[in-house]
């Protein structure tokens, strides 16, 4: 493509230097490339012209024509303001501008006809513009066209004169310098099954379009390129892995398996946890290394799933790891899977940041010469001084937590690559899963275990708080235990949401006669784990949290869930903080309170949390109303998706479709090999040479 991804932006008629740092900084634009990918965010039909006194106050943008009759300066020093009065002859607006004062006048001229382009604002039933843009009439033809584009900018893009209509301009000069013509990205046989317009014609279209139909092509065949090279560069990648990946066999369903499956299982598995098992055996039986993602709501029962996962790696010789992303995650799992073990002779340990030297003098060298077969522990796990004797399988809990290069030191621990599941009880929305974890395996587990009964949520507004008091109260004289969870930790006096401390104080005033406690991030690790402990052991009733809480703390007693200023979690958290509770066999519940003043889209959310307990319909509805940005968490540095035209809420069609078409490609030519393809091979080179290949971890 012209070497456009290696060109320096600062090269560009109208950037230099300091712009380029700029641009680099607040845009992430540094080459010609990424400045012809930076795509307008929305469109403005500049092709009618208002009169002067057709303006009132509910105008989003207009365009007149006409003269500055004089300027005016008002104000002095930072307040400083200069006033153009303009008119059309219908009658006169003023044109403001508080910044670039010298500039504006010494490039508009009174007298001269100009175009004007501006949202007016009503100051005491007078109208003026602010800062408008101004251009000559005789380029009515390049400025006036019909739809204008729109691009996001920074207030520091701004003040180094990077306006919205500066881009526009930028990207004018770099696509009259290519003569308005770019080479193809996608090879032949592609553009004729696709039947979209050439990569030219949609660039062009997008930033100058010649009509709404043609912008709606653009924008079709660009979102299809979008995601064509995403799932391409992740299915090769799998592909690659498959085969050149030789995974550790397990033949054996042995002792261990086998006798926990009979003799000590606890309960009957759900039918999807033994669909989940069954994928696990073939997987690890293949001769290919296992990467399979388990999604599973929580107390769906992933943590049985895994255990019996590694009772299979100890049949076959093998050591197992599970790695979670806090020590009261990893010591819970701990605690579950000895609980599970009791009976059998296998060895497991925990290995956290606060396992004491003593303990660890004794763990590390039974973990090298495999006497221990579990370990259980936090990112402790890939410190130098573990060693394996045969680490067989590698599980991860709540994988996003984790960067990826941590997770990649794990690999690193055996000369043979081990088998890897993760599992998440974050429910990932299908179009998600396919851009983040288009790689892996996907197994679900989408039955809740016998006995459960499902969580009641309601929602009450925060000025009927004495009859919520009084629900507590009786749920606790009945022997349960309450978690209230709030968005804040100190009181924010832009925010009038209730936060923590406040909370604390007024629950023990409330309940004089149980023990509260608190646990929020700014804690130490030491006296979080202690007042959680008062909570796990049932010295405390009532446990005030910030959402630190979210993954994984198991008290099956806790039948209650009260979430302060519900209004501020998205509904995926909302879901997390609700699993909270439903561990036991008693009811529970899950109170959702707000304040009176909700927006819908606020309203709506309260609403699909009462209505739903579907774990993924609230993560796709989630998606839905936030968009992907950062849904919670699972999006990171190292692994974002860094979408620049599509959109995964809006778009799944298209991502489906361009997936499908990346499938068939590779299975022609899986290593994108063959003449006609070499095309996309260098394309992907350009797109995702400068990332590290995370894909050969997972």
């Amino acid at each position: 493509m012209l070497d456009l991804d290696k060109r320096s932006i600062t090269y560009l008629p109208g950037v230099g230097p300091k712009k380029a740092e700029v641009l680099q900084k607040e845009a992430g634009i540094a080459s010609y490339e990424d400045l012809l990918f930076y795509f307008p965010y929305k469109y403005i039909d500049r092709s009618r012209f208002y009169k002067v006194a057709e303006i009132n106050g509910d105008m989003p943008y207009i365009q007149l024509r006409g003269k500055i009759l004089y300027f005016d300066t008002f104000g002095e020093g930072r307040s400083k303001r200069l006033v153009g009065k303009f008119t059309d002859g219908t009658g006169t607006i003023d044109l403001v501008w508080f910044k670039g004062l010298n500039y504006i006048t010494d490039k508009i001229k009174p007298g001269l006809e100009y175009i004007v382009f501006g949202k007016p604002s009503e100051f005491g039933h007078i109208y003026n513009i602010p800062h408008p843009d101004i251009d000559p009439i005789d380029q009515v033809n390049q400025v006036a066209g019909g739809l204008t584009p729109f691009y996001n900018t920074t207030e520091k893009m701004k003040k180094s004169f990077l306006n919205s209509r500066a881009i526009q301009n930028l990207q004018y000069s770099l696509l009259n310098w290519l003569n308005w013509d770019l080479p193809e990205t996608l090879s032949p046989d592609i553009l004729k099954r696709i039947k979209m317009m050439p990569l030219k014609e949609a660039m062009r279209n997008i930033h100058f379009p010649e009509s709404a139909e043609k912008l709606k092509q653009a924008q079709l065949r660009l979102k299809f390129e979008e995601f064509f090279f995403i799932q391409l560069n992740i299915l090769r990648t799998a592909n690659v892995r498959k085969l050149k990946l030789k995974g550790i066999v397990f033949p054996t369903v042995g002792h261990y398996f086998n006798t926990f499956y009979k003799d000590y299982l606890p309960f009957e598995l759900t039918g999807a946890q033994k669909r989940v098992v069954r994928e696990i055996r073939t997987d690890v039986g293949s001769g290919r290394q296992m990467n399979r993602l388990l999604q599973g709501d929580v107390g769906s029962g992933k943590t049985l799933v895994g255990l019996l996962a590694m009772l299979l790696a100890i049949d076959n010789n093998c050591q197992a790891c599970m790695m979670a992303p806090t020590e009261i995650l990893a010591t819970q799992h701990y605690v579950t899977i000895m609980e599970f073990l009791k009976d059998l002779d296998v060895k497991v340990a925990l290995l956290t940041g606060s396992t004491r030297k003593k303990d660890r003098n004794k763990i590390l060298p039974a973990i090298a010469n495999g006497e221990i077969q579990i370990v259980i522990g936090t990112h402790a796990l890939i410190e130098e001084t573990v060693v394996f004797s045969s680490l067989g399988l590698a599980i991860i809990d709540e994988q996003h937590r984790f960067g990826v290069a941590q997770r990649s030191r794990l690999w690193t621990k055996n000369t043979v690559v081990p088998h890897v599941l993760v599992m998440t009880a974050t429910p990932i929305p299908r179009t998600l899963a396919m851009t983040l974890y288009g790689d892996l395996d996907v197994s679900v587990i989408d039955e809740l275990p016998p006995g459960r009964k499902p969580i009641k949520t309601v929602h009450r507004y925060d000025n009927k708080k004495a009859q919520l008091y009084e629900f507590l109260r009786n749920q606790i004289e009945l022997g349960r235990q309450v978690y209230v969870v709030f968005p804040l930790i100190e009181g924010s006096e832009k925010l009038d949401y209730k936060n923590l401390e406040d909370g604390f104080e007024t629950f023990k005033e409330v309940f004089p006669e149980y023990k509260v406690c608190m646990v929020h991030g700014r804690m130490k690790a030491a006296d979080k784990e202690t007042e959680m402990q008062k909570f796990v052991s049932g010295e405390a009733q009532i446990l005030m949290a910030t959402t630190v809480i979210e993954v994984g703390v198991n008290v099956p007693n806790a039948s209650v869930m009260v979430i302060e200023s519900a209004e501020r979690f998205g509904l995926s958290q909302l879901h997390q903080l609700r699993g909270r509770v439903g561990r036991g066999a008693e009811q529970s519940y899950c109170i959702l309170v707000s304040s009176y003043k909700l927006t819908n889209e606020t309203r709506k959310r309260l609403e699909i949390m009462v209505n739903s307990s579907d774990g993924f319909e609230i993560a796709e509805a989630d998606l839905k109303l936030r968009g992907h940005g950062d849904l919670e968490g699972t999006r990171q540095s190292g692994e974002g998706i860094d979408l620049k035209i599509a959109d995964l809420a809006a778009d799944g069609q298209i991502l489906q479709y361009a997936r499908d078409i990346a499938l068939g490609i590779l299975d022609e030519d899986p290593e994108l090999l063959s003449d006609t393809h070499r095309i996309l091979n260098e394309r992907l080179k350009i797109l995702f040479s400068r990332k590290t290949n995370w894909g050969m971890i997972s």
